[in-house]
């Protein structure tokens, strides 16, 4: 441990100044407009790696954006990690919302504001700086793979298609992500499991052109309307989701399990001073750990329609639009969701309007074993680390490849995240801790090492 601290201080400045050069690139994989700066961040990763000491560095091109691979195998009879990872990110809007521009870093209160600090350039780099750390004070203890791809935050549509394809070169023992959170530095965690999704986009359409709502009014069906009262109905008076058949295979706690799920640090009041809400809403019955880690859930993530720039137009719309998301927990499936909401959609339209579904991209539920043998190497490096045995959570968010590592590599997955749930992804003035950057650096390192140790 001492040795790792000494080489985080040495190189402290430096670790800093290349994540904010990274954070600099707008990597917006969503954007076609950004298509050249997401091809330069994939360069200046493939470029860190090969600084780092990694071996047969490539940026591999995909139908989409590139994924960037390196190794370093230093002996073939030693287990092998495969680091994953993303460098793209969500779109910076609304841009008005900002403190400081979204590619400009800045440090405020000791916190890296920047789209993309967190999620993932921030904990992705960790890795490579650790790497780094292990490969110039000669301490790397197991063999390590890195795959950092560029369209996690589009549903990695190729990272499949890369995976299957490359099977051999990816072969591996476990898989380590830091793309999660921790309850708190005071509480470190560790996630055992995330939920699915299934994310698709509603079209309502009613008269041919827009309308004089005045001349029209009254008369004809107002697209904007009908869809904000089809989405009212996919949830009852108990905040419980009414498409038929939603909950068939949803997957139910034991006791047990909700008694170590609620066991965690949590304080209601801090948690509406952060978000300035008043009173918290959800599933009736469940607590707020329950309701964002193990229960299903539908949320509209957008919604346009008519008229919505400066100043008055009296339309009736033609069209309105949502996109809607659904976070899965175990046992359900995308395709079966997806198909279960668009067949009920469809059926709740009423004849004066025509309904399409289009379904976007979507990924698995998952649980993580928490007696594997990389779990508990896991625990360890955070139990030294930070002085204090993490707690196991289930993660609210989707990180759709975990499922398709298992099913296509046959490997299980390590979620160790060093972000916080405060720290603002996907929305303006995301943020990441600098003690939680160098924290990271500091943690990774003793994984490996407890890894190699426990897998003799």
């Amino acid at each position: 441990m001492e040795q790792i601290k000494q080489y985080i201080d040495q190189h402290r400045d430096r670790f800093l100044d290349e994540l904010f050069e990274l954070l600099r690139f707008p990597s917006v994989s969503a954007d076609p407009k950004y298509k050249d700066s997401v091809l330069q961040t994939a360069d200046y990763v493939a470029e860190k790696l090969k600084q780092a000491g990694a071996d047969n560095v490539e940026v591999c091109p995909t139908a989409g954006y590139p994924i960037v691979y390196g190794e370093k195998i230093i002996d073939a009879s030693l287990p092998t990690v495969l680091v994953y990872g993303h460098y793209d990110v969500q779109p910076p809007d609304p841009l008005e919302l900002w403190k400081t521009p979204p590619f400009e870093p800045t440090v405020r209160d000791g916190k890296i504001y920047a789209r993309g600090a967190c999620d993932d350039k921030g904990q992705f780099y960790m890795h490579i700086k650790a790497f780094e750390l292990m490969m110039q004070t000669n301490t790397l203890p197991c063999n390590i793979k890195f795959m950092i791809e560029g369209e996690e935050e589009v549903g990695s549509n190729n990272l499949g298609i890369y995976v299957k394809a490359n099977k051999e070169r990816l072969k591996a023992d476990v898989v380590l992500i830091s793309d999660t959170s921790m309850i708190s530095m005071e509480n470190p965690s560790l996630e055992t499991g995330l939920r699915g999704l299934s994310y698709l986009e509603v079209e309502v359409v009613g008269p041919n052109r827009d309308l004089h709502s005045g001349v029209y009014g009254g008369a004809v069906a107002n697209p904007i309307t009908i869809l904000s009262k089809m989405i009212a109905s996919l949830h009852n008076e108990n905040n419980h989701i009414t498409i038929p058949g939603f909950y068939d295979n949803v997957s139910v706690l034991t006791d047990d399990e909700k008694k170590a799920l609620n066991s965690a640090p949590y304080d209601e009041a801090e948690y509406k001073k952060d978000l300035d809400v008043e009173e918290l809403w959800g599933e009736k019955g469940y607590s707020t750990f329950e309701r964002t880690g193990t229960r299903p859930t539908l949320e509209v993530n957008g919604i346009w329609g008519g008229y919505i720039g400066e100043g008055a137009k009296t339309v009736l719309p033609s069209k309105a639009n949502a996109k809607i998301s659904m976070r899965l927990v175990p046992n359900q499936t995308s395709d079966e969701i997806t198909k279960k909401f668009t067949e009920h959609f469809e059926k709740i339209a009423p004849k004066s309007v025509k309904v399409t579904v289009t379904p976007h991209h979507g990924g698995e539920p998952v649980v993580t074993p928490t007696d594997s043998i990389a779990y508990r190497a896991a625990q360890k490096a955070i139990a030294e680390s930070f002085g204090k045995e993490p707690i196991p959570t289930r993660g609210g968010g989707s990180i759709p490849i975990v499922a398709l590592f298992e099913a296509e590599l046959g490997i299980k997955t390590v979620l160790m995240g060093f972000g916080l749930d405060s720290d603002a992804l996907h929305s303006p003035n995301e943020k990441y801790d600098i003690f939680n950057y160098y924290k990271g650096i500091e943690t990774l390192p003793l994984f490996h090492k407890y890894y190699a140790e426990l897998s003799k």
